[in-house]
């Protein structure tokens, strides 16, 4: 089976040929006028003087990380060993290049597309929403070609150049999605505070207080807003979903390792991968639509696309899966295929309770529209109970997943059992292949969601240059569908991120285990994991309360720049003038690179500084406490911040008074508050989560020598 492994590869190259495939066809559509050619290169040139400044912070950052990774590979500190595998340190500059190359490879073709949407739009609706989720496409299969091409590389390194068993490679490669999450979180939270400083600047200075339309040319945070779309919600998310992509395969090879299913434990994972790479590629082409859809149409042509490649994966891992698992001792292929269901049907059911509690198309964003009739403040306390009670679905529908998965594969809850520990081990390969099972389609999925930004960008630059009312709402209605796919997207990730979570926790455990040379006690009673999990809860408040305060204090700025400028430069209100949109930008930058490297820090500093003072046991508490707490927090966070931004949406389209009345000034407040927790603090807590795991994971042998108590 260890001679298929070249089969990632081959998947790798589909993706990535697909990918470069619909980069071309999107370079074919014209940008349009003059006007929207030099709007675009003003948002295109400051994203990538922002990802410039970002990526040299990152470097720097990694390359003290990846020396002292060296120092503890290859010094001999105990028994004339070092204290993490020697292939780590490469690994983690590999796993951080590849994130990082996947987020610009987004960014650029975001960019290059939003005009050309918008162009396209002035035609029809469906021809703008081919191209956006054209762009879309490049994004999602990027993604996956660079996260199967980094993982089957590595595995073909260790196989056939260092001539490592199955077991080595697997617990070798578990500890490489460290650099992926790293590079993931930087991403995630830099971006977040750009975009989201910008958005609440101009939204709070230009359409409650001026009065002036959004994305309207007089705004001078316009363009540092739609810059902050493509840094955050298109590089931001690209990072973001690699790392889970990869850190899922990882963390099953590990367990499959563990569960005695050797090569075949380890190719399954990969295989699913590839086809659903191809499920996905297929599905890209059943999105389209006609002219004058409904948001419920638009959502339903989304839907389509995702629902089939799903379904079509399903079909195909059934004898994927009697293939490679019915010669293998003790494994039920057919339960192993339950798990991959299971995680299929998860990621769907997450996305479609994510679209309901945040698409103005259902009740939930209605109510808190609604709720503007009396007021900014009512508006705030709707959108946070509709976060809270939003969450309620996901855990179950993860919560179900989990103990079907574990069941089905073998697994028993009876811990009295004689044959426990192996059961225990199949059960857990089955939560691994369910996590594999939910982010099989993501190329798909994560085209749908980095369509978003692409569609938001569309209307500003529609906006901006002045294309007639028609165009203005095609681009209105792609730019609403986007802030429900990347909602469902956020939710997706979410999900994705709890599953891999609980399979690196175990993956933890296991090594953590082998450095001790015994079990360990992992009941609430004993104090270290009781302590550790009061510790990762308070990691997810004090992470999240970081990124907010990053978010408001860059936004003040921006607020009393955009300020000055409409006070003292004469004729922009008359639009006599053009604003000095750089001094926003800049503002931005500066603000979301400074505040960016303490939280992304304590993600790894906490969970070692945890494991020096508690031990081992400590540790798992913390992950265990980071896993709930920022699971539930994060869900939250992400509804309340599409429904609010949904809400005013849904007024803008001239219900309860539509622009300019009351109701739209408490949305857009509402929205200002939402931004923070649906861009910024909400999808960065499934990379907390996660990066957790991994720096716990290549720092066990540390933690298990040197410790406190």
């Amino acid at each position: 089976m260890e001679n298929l492994f070249w089969l990632g590869v081959v998947g790798a190259l589909i993706a990535l040929l697909f990918a470069y495939s619909q980069a071309k066809r999107v370079k074919k559509f014209s940008e349009g006028t003059s006007t929207m050619q030099k709007i675009a290169a003003a948002i295109r040139k400051g994203a990538n003087a922002y990802l410039k400044r970002q990526y040299k912070t990152v470097a720097i950052i990694f390359a003290v990380i990846a020396v002292v990774l060296a120092l503890l590979a290859y010094v001999p500190w105990i028994d004339g060993a070092g204290l993490v595998n020697k292939f780590v340190p490469f690994a983690f500059v590999t796993g951080g290049f590849y994130s990082c190359l996947a987020g610009f490879v987004g960014m650029r073709i975001a960019t290059t597309a939003n005009a050309r949407t918008a162009n396209a739009a002035s035609e029809s609706l469906n021809r703008g929403l081919r191209v956006a989720i054209s762009s879309g496409s490049v994004m999602g299969f990027t993604v996956v070609g660079l996260g199967i091409l980094d993982v089957s590389v590595w595995f073909l390194i260790l196989e056939y150049g260092f001539h490592c068993d199955a077991d080595t490679i697997a617990n070798t490669m578990v500890m490489f999605g460290m650099g992926a999450s790293c590079a993931a979180l930087f991403a995630r939270v830099g971006g977040g505070i750009f975009t989201k400083a910008a958005d609440v600047g101009a939204d709070l200075v230009g359409k409650v207080e001026a009065g002036i339309p959004e994305d309207d040319p007089r705004n001078p945070a316009t363009i540092a807003d739609n810059v902050g779309d493509n840094v955050g919600d298109v590089a931001g998310m690209g990072a973001d979903l690699y790392e889970s992509y990869v850190g899922s395969i990882l963390a099953t090879f590990a367990i499959g390792a563990s569960a005695g299913y050797g090569w075949n434990g380890m190719f399954l994972p990969l295989s699913i991968a590839v086809v659903g790479v191809i499920c996905s590629l297929i599905g890209s082409f059943m999105i389209k639509t006609g002219e004058k859809a409904s948001q419920r149409e638009l959502l339903k042509s989304m839907r389509t696309g995702t629902y089939f490649a799903a379904a079509l994966c399903a079909v195909l891992c059934i004898p994927l899966t009697w293939f490679v698992m019915k010669d293998v001792e003790g494994a039920s292929w057919i339960g192993i295929l339950v798990s991959i269901f299971c995680g299929l049907a998860a990621g769907c059911a997450i996305g479609y309770v994510t679209e309901y509690y945040t698409s103005d198309t259902y009740k939930p964003t209605q109510n808190l529209a609604n709720a503007t009739e009396t007021g900014a403040a009512t508006t705030i306390i709707g959108g946070i109970s509709l976060g809270m009670v939003s969450t309620a679905a996901p855990i179950l529908i993860i919560g179900v997943a989990v103990i079907v998965s574990f069941l089905a594969s073998g697994g028993t809850l009876t811990t009295g059992s004689e044959m426990y520990e192996i059961s225990f081990n199949n059960g857990l390969y089955g939560i691994g292949i369910s996590a594999i099972g939910m982010l099989a389609t993501l190329g798909i999925t994560l085209a749908t969601d980095a369509y978003g930004p692409v569609a938001d960008n569309a209307g500003g630059i529609a906006e901006m240059s002045g294309l007639g009312e028609e165009v203005r709402e095609r681009t209105d209605a792609l730019d609403s569908l986007g802030n429900t796919t990347a909602a469902t997207g956020k939710g997706f990730a979410i999900g994705s991120a709890a599953l891999t979570a609980l399979a690196l926790l175990v993956s933890y455990v296991e090594v953590a285990e082998e450095a001790l040379g015994g079990p360990m006690d992992l009941s609430v009673t004993n104090p270290a994991v009781l302590v550790g999990l009061f510790v990762g809860a308070m990691l997810v408040f004090i992470f999240g309360a970081l990124t907010m305060s990053a978010v408001q204090k860059a936004a003040q700025h921006v607020v009393v720049e955009v300020r000055r400028q409409f006070r003292e430069i004469a004729g922009i209100m008359e639009g006599e003038t053009e604003p000095d949109y750089e001094s926003c930008v800049d503002l931005c930058t500066s603000g979301a690179l400074r505040a960016m490297v303490l939280p992304a820090l304590l993600a790894v500093i906490v969970p070692i500084g945890t494991g020096l003072i508690l031990g081992v046991e400590g540790v798992v508490g913390l992950l265990a406490g980071t896993t709930v707490c920022g699971f539930g927090m994060a869900v939250f966070m992400s509804n309340s911040g599409g429904a609010w931004d949904n809400a005013k949406k849904y007024i803008e389209a001239g219900n309860h008074g539509g622009k300019g009345s009351d109701c739209h000034k408490a949305g857009v407040i509402g929205d200002t508050v939402g931004d923070p927790f649906k861009d910024t603090s909400g999808p960065s807590l499934n990379i907390l989560i996660k990066l957790c795991s991994t720096v716990s994971i290549v720092f066990s042998a540390v933690i298990a020598n040197v410790h406190l108590f």
